[in-house]
């Protein structure tokens, strides 16, 4: 893989911070190195002392004085050492990436920490993304991205979806336009990626099939763009076996991944963690280094030492339980619609996620029904047109989270949105 094409003249120009590749030699130096070069603070002046952190059905994390002062420290900006070997050995057990024995300049796999994975993926489209670029994406798309990528001033290019995600023969078309080679002449200004959440979509819930990865990816190599794989629901599929990434696909290195900890863990820490090509993830870090310096070191230690504790076994075993928690949820959420929303509206059983996607059947545009009426009724729902890139157009689906509310208090709301659906008919 060349990646040249794909960056932007921005991170192309990025070089590596002095003080920064300082900081990382010394958290690797001997004991017996005095460091006279980092402007880092005195611990010794730290307020905070030590911690500990009590674990469900756990040992405690502790954070005695010496640790909490690495804690409270600077770090290295792709991650402490500790957390990336343990999520490198996840992602291999999870995904077998093809690319895991390549040499660096072949895409070889590699990893950092991100401060949640939207903190990843903006640094993503700031390394790929210019001005006039091509980008594809499948609407609806979780609104996030639009607010990312349309100051880019790039051009959004819809590909069209169904229950079972990205169609594509309508990525097939979108190509045609193209030739394989044009690829290779910047004139012809090919599209650069495609942006998908291919697990539980957000809003709609879809997971993409498995034999439509293997086409998209075909597709990918054969006008070569890159994947861009945004998978924070990844660990909420409500079926198993869980769907083959298009990480485990890439036998090119055109694959760059976001997971999230969000989900499973919790949304507050802000651990998320890009997995890609070696020449791509080292911009990240580069970019890393010259915004955030690095994600918390507190709670990167914090989530590494809960990893360790449990294990890859032990994780697992709490994503299932997550899972199980979040498919009652949908399920109560579900006899709810079925209760009160049928003949008024339809939607596909969501297999994966936080959301249930709804299209109201005889109304045009949800705009009204949902950010006026709705809410005057005490009810506060997403309307449709968040998700899409022209958000002028109407719209009528809506997206209804399952994650929070009581199995009694989604009845209550399913029962006052179908009142409101039918008083606006």
């Amino acid at each position: 893989m060349n990646y040249t094409r794909f960056l932007t003249a921005a991170s192309s120009a990025r070089e590596p911070s002095v003080i920064r590749t300082l900081t990382e030699i010394m958290a690797r130096a001997p004991k017996t190195v005095i460091s006279l070069a980092a402007g880092a603070p005195n611990p010794n002046t730290f307020p905070f002392k030590t911690a500990t952190i009590t674990i469900e059905n756990g040992k405690p994390i502790q954070f005695e004085e010496e640790k909490m002062k690495r804690a409270l420290q600077y770090s290295q900006s792709a991650g402490i050492p500790e957390l990336l070997t343990w999520l490198r050995q996840l992602q291999i057990r999870l995904h077998n990436p093809p690319t895991v024995h390549y040499s660096p300049s072949q895409g070889q796999m590699d990893l950092c920490v991100t401060t949640g994975s939207q903190d990843g993926l903006s640094k993503v489209f700031e390394m790929l993304v210019s001005p006039g670029d091509n980008i594809i994406l499948d609407e609806p798309v979780y609104s996030g991205t639009i607010q990312a990528l349309k100051p880019l001033g790039c051009n959004l290019i819809n590909v069209s979806s169904d229950e079972h995600g990205i169609i594509p023969d309508s990525l097939k078309e979108v190509l045609s336009k193209w030739k394989p080679e044009d690829s290779q002449d910047p004139k012809k200004n090919t599209p650069k990626f495609l942006y998908t959440v291919p697990s539980g979509n957000n809003p709609t819930g879809i997971s993409l099939a498995a034999d439509r990865k293997k086409e998209i990816y075909e597709l990918a190599r054969k006008y070569n763009f890159l994947i861009i794989e945004d998978d924070p629901y990844y660990f909420l599929q409500y079926t198993k076996p869980w769907l083959p990434t298009f990480l485990s696909m890439d036998v090119d290195g055109r694959v760059i991944r976001a997971d999230s900890f969000s989900k499973v863990l919790s949304s507050g820490l802000r651990i998320g963690f890009l997995t890609g090509p070696k020449p791509l993830i080292e911009r990240i870090v580069l970019h890393t280094q010259a915004s955030t310096l690095h994600t918390s070191t507190f709670t990167q230690l914090m989530v590494s030492e809960l990893l360790h504790q449990w294990g890859e076994e032990g994780f697992l075993a709490h994503v299932e339980r997550v899972t199980d928690f979040y498919r009652n949820q949908r399920d109560a959420l579900l006899a709810c619609a079925d209760k009160w929303l049928r003949g008024l509206a339809e939607w596909h059983v969501p297999n994966g996620g936080m959301f249930l996607w709804v299209k109201m059947k005889d109304i045009a545009d949800s705009k009204q029904v949902i950010e006026e009426k709705a809410l005057k009724n005490q009810v506060l729902i997403v309307p449709g047109y968040a998700f899409f890139i022209d958000k002028k157009a109407p719209s009528p689906y809506f997206r209804v989270s399952f994650s929070i509310a009581s199995p009694e208090q989604m009845d209550v709301a399913c029962q006052r949105l179908a009142q409101l659906i039918k008083e606006s008919l």
